[in-house]
């Protein structure tokens, strides 16, 4: 007999999926029941390296965490990762496959690649089905988006294929959420229409009396019942799926006089590596995202990170257009600190090729020209959970991370200050970032490089900081946060009714 199986659904994206799946499943795992999560297709340019070697949406490792799991590719068989407005590379269990136009996944001539997914994702669900109790499934974006049902694979295709019950949630903080639902509803087929067992609105602030009469009609124009309205969680700082959600300091005293500038491309990838920076409380942490903000902004910053980015030449020259290379070359006279990380740390480099457009069209781009380096763009992706010693001053100091890259970065002449002096098995490793020679700027592949308590005191200490603040766990706060999160649950949800749909 398989694993008891109940999928969440939304009316739109960040409608709270992510999150009611990652409380459930803390809900359920600390009753002892062996319960997995699973999303059928994911996009997300925030991902994480599983232990089976492979690569998912950073959502369905959390989920994982919540279930006291490792992260596994079979959690996210489809990955889709954002290229470009129209095309992202198919990552088919944990592995890159190809890059796509969005027409050839999404449209009618999409159908033989649709088929292959839809494969992939009942290979792992079965397979999860053998070794679990319960699955909790988490839908992508919206079920009655009418232009991508045919073939459906995220949501009520996946549904219908296993025969499995749904509940639908809405956010109630953006407005609108009767008409989410009721319209959501109306757009579905009267299978999907009976597969919906109830509802979730999210996010609610307020007296939930004043909503009480729209719930009882909700109910009552729908005939299915409202399971629970889960108020709006203050900084609930959680791994975040994909979107860069509006920013909130989340640790920083208001005093905190540590400037921490990160910039954001159109393709900014694994912002979730500053989590830690907006948790730390001697950091003024932000954002700034280059084509709306002035170069300008950078001025009185004390470290300006490069992070991430899935289209990495095109990004680059984005940041040149708008002027950010020579800000950042001032930022760097005025004795600021600089860092990049991953194509942060391609983009400090002489030059990044692409000579069979593995991220864009086949070409040459000149780099910041701030670190001795050359990247070639090749297709097959490096995937790994890392740890070693990092040396930013005195001594040094224990790191882990993980690296997803298609680079291979050369570094030009010898180190004078190596970066890392070894990996996890006591081998060197050089490969894995540098430091100038003045010490000003580094770059680094180790996405999670901050989550490191002695890591990122170590960075922070190198980029000026001399504040009483020490950098905490993610781990442990990450840990409280699901807790925090299954415990709003367990209050606001009616747990009855919803045990009694698996």
């Amino acid at each position: 007999m398989g694993a008891s199986t109940l999928m969440i659904q939304g009316t739109a994206s960040d409608a709270g999926k992510t999150t009611l799946v990652a409380g459930l499943c803390r809900l359920l795992a600390r009753q002892g029941l062996k319960v997995a999560p699973f999303k059928p297709q994911n996009m997300a340019l925030n991902s994480a390296v599983t232990e089976d070697g492979g690569e998912i949406g950073r959502a369905q490792a959390l989920q994982a965490a919540a279930c006291g799991l490792k992260a596994h590719t079979d959690f996210n068989p489809i990955l889709l990762k954002p290229g470009s407005d129209t095309r992202a590379q198919v990552i088919v269990h944990g592995k890159a496959l190809t890059s796509l136009e969005a027409s050839a996944f999404f449209g009618p001539e999409g159908k033989g690649y649709k088929a292959m997914a839809m494969d992939a994702v009942l290979e792992s669900f079965n397979r999860l089905q053998q070794s679990f109790d319960y699955l909790l499934v988490e839908g992508a974006g919206s079920p009655a988006e009418i232009n991508l049902r045919e073939n459906d694979i995220a949501n009520m295709g996946f549904a219908e294929a296993v025969d499995c019950p749904v509940i639908l949630v809405a956010d109630i903080d953006k407005g609108g959420v009767f008409a989410q639902l009721v319209g959501t509803l109306a757009l579905l087929s009267e299978s999907e229409q009976a597969r919906i067992k109830g509802f979730v609105i999210n996010r609610f602030r307020g007296d939930i009396s004043l909503l009480q009469p729209g719930l009882d009609w909700l109910e009552a124009h729908t005939g299915k019942p409202v399971l629970g309205v889960v108020p709006y969680l203050h900084n609930l700082l959680l791994d975040a799926e994909d979107a860069l959600v509006p920013y909130q300091q989340v640790g920083a005293d208001s005093d905190a006089g540590f400037r921490v500038r990160v910039l954001v491309y159109p393709r900014t990838s694994n912002h979730t590596d500053f989590d830690p920076l907006r948790l730390h409380p001697g950091v003024d942490f932000d954002y700034l995202d280059i084509q709306s903000a002035s170069p300008d902004a950078l001025q009185g910053a004390d470290l300006v990170i490069l992070p991430g980015s899935k289209n990495v030449r095109a990004d680059l020259e984005c940041l040149k257009v708008r002027g950010f290379d020579s800000a950042l070359r001032k930022h760097l006279r005025y004795g600021g600190k600089l860092m990049g990380i991953c194509g942060g740390y391609q983009m400090l480099g002489i030059e990044i090729d692409d000579p069979d457009g593995i991220e864009d069209a086949p070409g040459s781009t000149d780099g910041l020209e701030l670190l001795p380096l050359i990247t070639e763009l090749e297709g097959t992706k490096v995937l790994a959970n890392v740890s070693g010693e990092l040396s930013l001053g005195e001594g040094a100091v224990a790191v882990s991370g993980y690296e997803i890259h298609c680079g291979r970065t050369t570094v030009l002449g010898q180190l004078t200050r190596p970066l890392f002096l070894v990996d996890d098995n006591g081998n060197p490793a050089s490969d894995r970032g540098c430091i100038s020679d003045d010490g000003a700027i580094f770059g680094s592949y180790l996405h999670g490089i901050f989550d490191t308590p002695a890591a990122l005191d170590a960075v922070l200490a190198w980029a000026g900081y001399r504040g009483d603040g020490r950098g905490s766990s993610l781990e442990e706060h990450r840990e409280q946060q699901l807790d925090r999160l299954a415990d709003t649950l367990a209050e606001h949800l009616d747990m009855a009714r919803l045990n009694s749909l698996f």
